[in-house]
């Protein structure tokens, strides 16, 4: 059952994994807009946030089932 919480978490594991795909093609494409140095640091935070949050997610929706 999805609840607000878990709905919350859902959603930033989402924005989160959509700022790590991009990271990944802005690296990739050789010169990133916003630099080499806050790209990686971007990406570098955002793929824990992802798996963090999405975890959060399942274990509040699985709480409240």
């Amino acid at each position: 059952m999805l609840t607000p919480k878990s709905g919350l978490f859902l959603a930033i594991s989402c924005v989160a994994a959509i700022a790590a795909v991009g990271c990944v093609f802005e690296l990739s494409s050789g010169i990133p807009q916003w630099g080499q140095a806050a790209t990686t640091a971007i990406l570098i935070g955002s793929l824990p946030v992802t798996v963090i949050a999405f975890l959060a997610a399942v274990k509040d929706a699985r709480a409240n089932f």
